[in-house]
């Protein structure tokens, strides 16, 4: 099928690769104290992003040491809990410690604000592959793409091309508890459209002598892995649905960063404190749009899926990852699992660690 890679038919169950992977050319020597992190955890109640007064990365980029006290865990006397917390919390610190990267250009792809894409040029000289890169964030208002730019300037070092797509995300004055996940058309709205655009206004920004848009990846982290697989799933959606596609996109496949991957088990676990719930627009919609937004249930796509996944991370938990990889297996598709041993969430966007080689890695074994 288009998309495909060659001899990527419905195969049985998913491949796990334990551990990380380094890539040929990749540094092996360690790049922070703290392995493992991803796209930006949407807080729940009381909680904020990284900001003045909250743990940041120590000269020379290692995080500073996080003594978990303000870890509930850490309060009731529990040390493994505290441990894992205190270490949760470096992770999200040193991923949030990098300045944003200001893209090569920016071009929009409709009229609203958020209607935007970032462009970075890829180093080197013949065309690269085009990563089409998709931010997390629970899908909430105050997570933006400036806070992945950091892993598009790094991707981009490694030689491809970059479009990180903005799009519109649920605003404040939602629940009494934090702002609102997602809105329903408008995000899957924007994205199906950012996603068609995109190959055409990177080679347009970066011009054709940089940008092979023949070799296309998705590529999303948390929210953003479920709408980069979500993208590449279309033309299995409802041929009533507003994002119905008559063929499969040409991708070359996608990589996804801990998505949040099934929404099923995503709402049995209360991942990003019941953002599901709320993308999907409220509990009384959840049976009927379900079909029309998870992963889980647009299966078989014919196109190459690479999950990379921390096995300690308490954002969006590996079962979730499992349940999807699961489901493709019963619908006859391979998904490439890479399970990063003692890995949390926010290691998978943080430039300064393994797991981001790992990402790169990955994404180059799909584009080329």
């Amino acid at each position: 099928m288009p998309g495909s890679r060659p001899g990527s038919g419905p195969r049985p169950g998913p491949v796990e690769r334990p551990g990380f992977v380094i890539p040929p050319g990749a540094s092996s020597a360690p790049r922070s104290a703290v392995p493992g992190a991803e796209t930006a955890r949407p807080p729940g109640p009381g909680r904020a992003a990284v900001g003045p007064g909250q743990p940041g990365p120590a000269p020379g980029g290692a995080p500073v040491p996080y003594d978990g006290s303000a870890s509930p865990a850490a309060r009731t006397g529990q040390p493994g809990l505290a441990d894992a917390a205190a270490r949760a919390a470096a992770e999200e610190a040193s991923a949030f410690a990098h300045p944003p990267v200001a893209p090569y250009a920016t071009e929009a792809y409709g009229e609203h604000p958020d209607q935007v894409v970032d462009f970075y040029r890829p180093r080197g000289e013949r065309p690269a592959p085009l990563v089409v890169l998709l931010h997390g964030g629970a899908w909430r208002d105050p997570y933006d793409r400036r806070h992945l730019s950091p892993l598009a300037a790094f991707l981009a070092g490694h030689g491809f091309a970059v479009a990180s797509v903005e799009y519109r995300r649920g605003s404040a004055g939602g629940p009494a508890d934090g702002p609102r996940a997602g809105r329903w058309p408008e995000t899957l709205d924007d994205v199906s459209a950012a996603v068609d655009a995109a190959p055409a206004l990177t080679v347009a920004a970066l011009g054709e002598d940089l940008v092979d848009p023949r070799r296309v990846v998705l590529a999303g982290h948390s929210a953003g892995g479920q709408l980069a697989l979500w993208a590449a799933a279309r033309h299995l959606l409802p041929s009533d649905s507003r994002w119905h596609t008559a063929s499969p996109p040409p991708l070359r496949g996608v990589v996804a960063l801990a998505p949040i991957a099934d929404l099923r088990s995503a709402i049995r676990l209360r991942v990003c404190s019941g953002a599901v719930v709320e993308f999907l627009g409220g509990p009384e919609h959840v049976r009927a749009r379900l079909r029309h937004a998870d992963p889980a249930q647009l299966l078989p796509t014919g196109i190459a899926v690479t999950i990379v996944q921390g096995t300690t991370d308490n954002e969006v938990p590996p079962q979730v990852a499992e349940a999807f990889a699961a489901a493709s297996a019963r619908a006859g598709e391979e998904v490439q699992l890479t399970m990063l041993e003692g890995t949390g969430h926010f290691p998978l966007i943080d430039p300064s660690t393994e797991a981001a080689s790992v990402v790169a890695a990955e994404i180059a074994q799909l584009a080329w």
